[in-house]
């Protein structure tokens, strides 16, 4: 029984719901509106058609929803309640607004996607509910959208609702759906009688007329009667068990072992790669023994061909127990895992070509990808993205089933899938899409490092997740990420580098919370490390962060004296344009100290090295900032000179690329930049071996060093901000882009 025109009978069910969307409820019949939707439940066992009922259901009204269908499985294949968390994050990117932040509970998604419903009029189709509590978390708070749920039992605890229970189809109903199945042949139509008994045997279960119409259809000689008897000769006492055994025992060894290793596939998605993985055998042959298996009913279709890339298969829900039991019965451990492994290790690559297709021309990446079959490549970036898009949950099914079912055998094949989903998602998605997934992929990465002891990733992923908290306003949540990530960066004893990230990314927090105190004290062992390590560039850039805390705090003299020794690192590294810019800051402390001649003489310096930089936008700015400073002291004439010369500077146009040169001490947004930038690609910790995602074949991202922060307005280390603070990159966005 399938949804749309293939779909039979259940005409009395159809109508049962459709009054029941009319009918008042208790509360509604009590005075007591309810203010939650309405939930229609379709309960009923494995193999009934409740799945088929609900889209049929759903197809038939969901005119009256102009918002659209959304659709949730609750259940993961083998029987593993799917988070609420997961579903609300996946139902709201389904909506198409504003992605969820990273990060966020289950709290706060499931508040997020009622206020989304609330100004909505949704259908929202959840199968496989395991539990009542799955639903109320999900319940809108709107009496305008519409839950059809599917479950195996009622949901006691949901209030006002009568649940519909498809058992067999009526008899003559059931016939039909064997005749549709078994296809041209007229044994049944010639042969009623054995027609009917076959569908008694059958317990007119949709699913299982399903399957031995199919398995009749492939059989055009053989008689209803000799299909009866070997059904009934069958063990078992469940009729979709039996006729699954009737199907699968009629296919060849290798037909067989394929469909037992279908249960392997990431949340049920099969395709002619997956199966071809898993097997061994060419894809083309792959793709021709799923087609077979579409025509006996052991597969859905999920996909067309060309719409979202090669054609695309489910397993149905009710069968995958049964080709789980197969699995155990017939493949030993070490062969499962093999074909895990042989599965996760063809993903990986898909996932390589799925990056490689956004790359320039001529570039390294796609020189390798013409060496890459054919069947593997994707013929524009639109049809990569396409694909991405449509086999996101089976990707990340697959990055799940990687670090918790490998029994930590194929923890260095999670890391690289991560790494290679991680660059898909970068390369295809916008920046708020990705992040979600980018938080996902980080605490998987997270998880492998814990349980294989390793320092370094560990520290690199904790880094990675407080830097998307931090950007979403959680930054207590963020300090403990770092101060994580800095205990695990001192336990690597040899990487200095992700212990002064944390330190910076600690005081860049604190930073963002205005605890200038602290901010000050973690960048100070920032310093201190970077000067033990000789590292001038980062260590002038950080008196430039220290000086600006205090200049912030009101401690002017503080403030001038790291402001000097950032100015005084500059010279040493003889950066002029750093050194200028660390002069004018000296001269902006000194104005808001009050000390005027000694802010024009600073400012006086800092022009004449801004004009031996070739800076002019800074250079107007800085005749600018002489210009008030003359009017204050009472000589408007040179003013005007200095407010000539400012003038003829910014409209000389100038491109030199400085950064701008706006006064900006008073902006709070500008703290956005303090925090050390900690966010590092997955390839530089995670990917071993991977020759595809190794670091120097991807430009670093904005953010992606510690070092050369977006206060630098891009520039090297060691060059200085005109702000009293560190600036943010030009778009705004913040460097959390790609994982540890």
């Amino acid at each position: 029984m399938i949804g749309g025109a293939g779909f039979v009978g259940r005409v009395r069910e159809l109508g049962q719901l459709r009054a029941d969307i009319e009918r008042a409820g208790l509360h509604t019949l009590s005075g007591r509106p309810s203010p939650h939707s309405r939930v229609l439940l379709i309960a009923g066992r494995p193999g009934s058609g409740r799945t088929a009922l609900a889209e049929e259901f759903v197809r038939r009204v969901a005119g009256r929803y102009p918002d659209g269908v959304l659709r949730a499985r609750l259940t993961d294949p083998g029987g593993t309640p799917v988070p609420t968390e997961r579903t609300a994050r996946d139902l709201l990117a389904a909506l198409g607004g504003e992605p969820a932040p990273p990060g966020a509970d289950e709290d706060e998604l499931t508040e997020v996607l009622r206020r989304e419903l609330a100004e909505r009029r949704v259908l929202l189709l959840l199968d496989d509910v395991a539990s009542a509590e799955q639903l109320l978390d999900l319940l809108p708070d709107s009496r305008e959208c519409l839950i059809v749920a599917v479950s195996s039992g009622p949901l006691t605890g949901v209030p006002d609702v009568r649940p519909c229970t498809p058992g067999g189809l009526e008899r003559a109903q059931a016939v039909a759906l064997l005749r549709g199945r078994a296809g041209a042949t007229p044994r049944i139509t010639v042969d009623p009688r054995s027609a009917e008994a076959l569908a008694q045997e059958c317990g007119d279960l949709p699913m299982a007329l399903c399957l031995a119409g199919g398995w009749l259809g492939d059989r055009p000689k053989l008689s209803l009667a000799d299909a009866i008897a070997q059904l009934a000769a069958l063990p078992g006492a469940d009729p979709l068990e039996r006729a699954f055994r009737l199907v699968n025992e009629g296919l060849g060894s290798s037909a067989r072992r394929m469909l037992r290793l279908l249960a392997l596939a990431p949340a049920g998605h099969v395709d002619a790669q997956i199966a071809s993985a898993l097997t061994g055998v060419q894809a083309s042959a792959a793709q021709a023994t799923l087609t077979g298996f579409l025509r006996l009913g052991l597969l859905h279709r999920s996909g067309q061909p060309g719409a979202s890339g090669p054609e695309s298969f489910h397993v149905p829900g009710c069968l995958d127990p049964l080709l789980r039991a197969e699995l155990a019965e017939h493949e030993r451990p070490a062969e499962v895992m093999l074909a895990r492994a042989t599965m996760l290790e063809r993903i990986v690559r898909q996932l390589r070509v799925c990056h490689a297709v956004t790359e320039p021309e001529g570039s390294e990446a796609r020189q390798r990808l013409a060496r890459v079959p054919r069947a593997l490549r994707f013929p524009d970036v639109a049809s990569a993205r396409r694909w991405l898009e449509s086999r996101r949950p089976a990707l990340l099914a697959a990055a799940r089933m990687a670090v918790a079912e490998g029994e930590g055998q194929l923890d260095t094949l999670a890391r690289r899938l991560v790494s290679c989903l991680d660059r898909a998602f970068e390369a295809h998605l916008r920046p708020e899409e990705a992040a979600p997934e980018a938080y996902r992929l980080h605490e998987l990465v997270l998880g492998v490092a814990d349980r294989l002891g390793l320092h370094r990733e560990r520290a690199t992923a904790l880094l990675a997740l407080g830097d998307l908290d931090a950007g979403t306003g959680r930054h207590q949540q963020a300090l403990t990420r770092y101060r994580s990530a800095l205990d695990a960066a001192r336990a690597t004893r040899k990487d200095g580098e992700l212990t002064n990230r944390a330190l910076e990314s600690i005081g860049g927090t604190y930073a963002e919370l205005a605890d200038w105190a602290r901010a000050a004290d973690w960048y100070g062992r920032a310093l201190s490390l970077r000067q033990a390590r000789g590292e001038r560039a980062a260590a002038a850039r950080l008196h430039s962060r220290i000086g600006a805390v205090h200049t912030w705090a009101g401690r002017y003299d503080e403030a001038l004296r790291e402001w000097r020794a950032a100015a005084a690192a500059c010279r040493r590294l003889r950066d002029v344009h750093a050194y200028a810019r660390a002069l004018s800051e000296v001269a902006r402390v000194q104005e808001q100290a009050g000390r005027e001649r000694e802010a024009r003489r600073s400012c006086r310096h800092a022009l004449e090295a801004a004009r031996r930089a070739g800076d002019e936008r800074l250079q107007a700015a800085l005749r600018l900032r002489l210009a008030e400073g003359c009017d204050r002291a009472g000589d408007p004439a040179a003013g005007r000179a200095h407010r000539a010369e400012a003038d003829r500077l910014l409209h000389s146009g100038s491109t030199d690329g400085s950064p701008a040169v706006a006064d900006t001490v008073g902006d709070r947004s500008s703290l956005n930049g303090f925090r050390g930038q900690a966010t590092k690609s997955v390839a530089e910790s995670s990917a071993v071996g991977d020759d595809a995602t190794a670091p120097e074949a991807r430009p670093a991202s904005a953010g992606s060093r510690a070092g050369a922060g977006p206060e630098c307005g891009g520039a090297a280390d060691g060059e200085l901000p005109v702000t009293g603070a560190p600036r943010v990159p030009a778009d705004g966005a913040r460097p959390s882009r790609s994982l540890p």
